[in-house]
């Protein structure tokens, strides 16, 4: 059975770090690409970050140059560095085998981000 555990969310000041981590089970995490995902209540679920089973990585405009993505293999966990927070940051974040934005978010266990101005 799959398993994805997240924590490492919070409240924090815009310009603060928080560091999110996956903690997975149930597969083959080092073949597996894997993704965080976060969703605003009333908006799509956004795919943030990617890391590929090789380790290259992927972002999206609104993280590019703030989040880094990074995984433990050995410890089959996945890892989101969030530096300069914004308050638009501020989202329930998800992680998963990267797959469908909109199911990932409908059924995923995540952890809360907020940022306050």
């Amino acid at each position: 059975e799959v398993e994805l555990v997240v924590s490492g969310g919070g409240s924090v000041q815009a310009g603060g770090s928080l560091r999110l981590s996956c903690a997975a089970s149930g597969f083959t995490f080092d073949e597996s690409d894997m993704g965080w995902y976060r969703q605003v209540p009333g908006h799509e679920c956004e795919e943030i970050s990617v890391i590929f089973n090789y380790g290259g990585t992927h972002y999206a405009d609104s993280v590019k140059g703030r989040f880094t993505i990074s995984k433990d293999d050995a410890k089959t966990t996945v890892f989101l560095q969030m530096n300069s927070l914004k308050p638009e940051d501020t989202a329930m974040y998800y992680c998963a085998m990267r797959g469908d934005p909109y199911f990932i978010c409908s059924w995923g266990h995540g952890t809360q981000v907020t940022v306050s101005a």
